[in-house]
């Protein structure tokens, strides 16, 4: 790469945090600056060249053994650096700073005060809404640096040596619910590192299909095209750069598609000009294989396992040698996964299944979009000149309703409710639930803590913990759905064993929540694909289908009182996947699937889970 590049390049030193891609994202996204990632202790030597450096967070405490180091002489590079939440602890010790576990986490929204005038701030109110997830804190300043902004929960929330031109902040500009947090990021690279800001999206597209054509060569490419907008913009993107008959797109029917799915999927393909289209409907298989699984991983890696089996069975039988398998593979699916080298895994994506590892080793599979988040995917299919019901349909996983189906074994069935009564006795003997509803203004009816885990987030780390279920006295209105979205941030930061929130909307009356073993079986699965597509069919009648961003509906193996099974809701308001919000529904949109719901299920429990991610994932599992 020539100098002139790398120095309009802002180069990000990973440290396994969960948002590390977030930051090249907004910096090509809103700076159009041309970024790099690398690990986090690339050579010093390495990165002279480089317009500017970024230090990622981390799932790690910064006194951790194993914990993310940098090459200390990049603080002695001219180079402006900016430190974000960890990447600020390291830049704080190494100046002579202090960093220290508080004892309180900070998950969520705060209110960031700028205590004085600082380039990085240019332009931006005095007063602002950050996102922190954090654990330790800064609590000395290093010799020669000033803060620049504090919270209620964190006096040093920011500071700077303009001299030295070193940053730091403890909250996540990259993520979408820092309120400025682009034009922060913009503040670094065009105003404090002075870069011009060169990327589009058009020349980014180019590159992919320059990259598609260099790594398939001769080869023929076999895709896997669930019919979501990630793999139909691969299916596009190969079409483009390679001659057709050397692309051959399968769809594979699970038997966990949603209702109508595959048809529509086939049709929408063929509109594409796919030349190669191969359906398979191998739903019986797919659900013989999940017969007694009720462990969320192991139903992922038996999914893409099978996936693999299937295109490896095609391959043979179009009598195919030198072929590979191109995915819809996306950033967050690798983070998630634990791909870079410090991340954490929060739960294994069905594209980063062992056998799917192997075979990127041998250089067998190509991912042409895997550096992107779902908006830039987006983008480059309009790019691309895809019709708009295809670039805006929701995200739905590859293992599709499989993991929107909670399984239970009798094992873990008692030890998830031993451990739901234990949290809950801990909880109403702390009395903080309590007061957390109250000063948000909603009117508690009632709690339990369900008996029942899902996946979540929480400092870059995984957790698998219990959700809150909730009562309360007023109607579900939008206004009262955004006071319990704040409480449910307080909530799941001050219970380390709670990583959800859900309102219970039918029973009316608290009941005491049960839990029971289940395995996956084709008249729940059936019960679940009708289900959702009451809320999809609600969802485009009331025109709130492009407002939202995901709607997963899950079914759990848990009831209330009589109420059999607990359906879970769970809207999403997001961009890039790796931050989400809970999205407020009308009253109306509610009262009109719990009615359809009852005619479709009868009695029926059904909860809206309105938790932020972190701490809670977009799926539960």
């Amino acid at each position: 790469m020539s100098s002139e590049l790398k120095g309009e390049s802002i180069v990000i030193l990973d440290n396994g945090g969960q948002f590390t891609h977030l930051i090249a994202n907004s910096l090509r996204r809103f700076s159009q600056v041309r970024t790099e990632i690398r690990v986090a202790d690339t050579p010093a030597e390495e990165l002279e060249e480089y317009g500017g450096i970024i230090l990622s967070g981390s799932p790690y405490s910064i006194y951790e053994e194993d914990s993310p180091q940098v090459d200390n002489k990049i603080f002695n590079l001219p180079v402006p650096i900016l430190g974000l939440c960890y990447g600020m602890h390291q830049i704080a010790l190494h100046y002579g700073g202090k960093v220290k576990r508080t004892g309180r986490k900070e998950y969520g929204y705060a209110r960031l005060k700028v205590r004085t005038r600082d380039p990085i701030f240019k332009g931006l109110p005095r007063s602002q809404r950050v996102w922190m997830s954090h654990g330790d804190s800064v609590t000395s300043l290093p010799e020669g640096f000033r803060v620049i902004g504090s919270t209620s929960g964190c006096p040093i929330a920011a500071f700077s040596d303009p001299v030295r031109r070193r940053w730091g902040l403890q909250f996540h500009p990259e993520v979408e619910d820092t309120r400025w947090g682009d034009d922060i990021l913009f503040n670094f690279a065009r105003v404090i590192c002075g870069l011009e800001g060169r990327w589009t999206v058009e020349n980014f597209t180019d590159m992919i299909l320059k990259n598609i054509r260099e790594e398939v060569g001769e080869k023929e490419v076999l895709s896997l095209v669930s019919g979501g907008v990630d793999s139909t913009v691969v299916a596009a993107l190969l079409l483009r750069a390679l001659p057709p008959e050397k692309v051959y797109s399968i769809h594979i029917n699970t038997g966990l598609m949603r209702k109508n799915e595959s048809e529509e999927v086939i049709v929408a393909l063929k509109a594409l000009g796919i030349k190669n289209l191969i359906y398979r409907d191998r739903s019986d298989l797919f659900l013989k294989r999940l017969e007694g699984v009720h462990d969320p991983e192991e139903k992922r890696k038996i999914i893409g396992e099978l996936f693999v089996e299937l295109v490896e069975e095609e391959a043979r039988r179009l009598n195919l040698e030198d072929w590979l398998l191109a995915q819809g593979t996306l950033y967050p699916d690798t983070i998630e996964s634990g791909a870079t080298k410090y991340s954490d895994v929060i739960k294994t994506h069905h594209n980063r299944v062992n056998i799917i590892l192997r075979m990127i080793e041998e250089g067998r599979v190509i991912e042409p979009v895997h550096e992107l988040y779902k908006a830039e995917v987006r983008e480059v299919g309009r790019a691309l000149g895809l019709p708009e019901e295809i670039v805006e349909r929701h995200p739905f996983p590859g293992p599709g309703l499989g993991i929107r189906y909670l399984c239970l074994s009798e094992e873990k069935a008692e030890e998830y409710w031993r451990e739901a009564h234990r949290a809950e006795e801990g909880i109403r003997e702390g009395g903080r639930v309590e007061d957390i509803f109250y000063s948000h203004k909603v009117r508690l009816k009632g709690y339990r803590v369900l008996p029942i885990k899902s996946v979540g987030v929480k400092g870059d780390a995984r957790s698998y913990d219990l959700p809150l279920a909730v009562w309360i006295e007023d109607a579900p209105t939008v206004r009262m759905q955004r006071r319990m979205k704040l409480a449910a941030t307080e909530i799941t930061g001050v219970l380390p064993e709670i990583n959800r929130v859900v309102l219970i909307l039918s029973p009316d009356e608290i009941g005491e929540p049960e839990n029971y073993p289940v395995y996956i079986k084709r008249e729940r699965v059936e019960l679940l694909r009708e289900l959702d597509w009451v809320v999809t069919e609600n969802l485009k009648s009331m025109n709130l289908y492009r407002r939202i961003w995901q709607f997963p509906t899950i079914i759990t193996p848990v009831r209330i009182g009589e109420s059999d099974p607990l359906i879970v809701l769970r809207p999403i308001k997001s961009k890039r996947a790796m931050t989400a919000e809970s999205y407020p529904l009308p009253l109306r949109f509610l009262r009109k699937v719990l009615k359809s719901f009852e005619r479709v299920g009868g009695r029926i429990a059904v909860g809206l889970d309105l938790t932020s991610k972190p701490p809670g994932t977009i799926e539960w599992e």
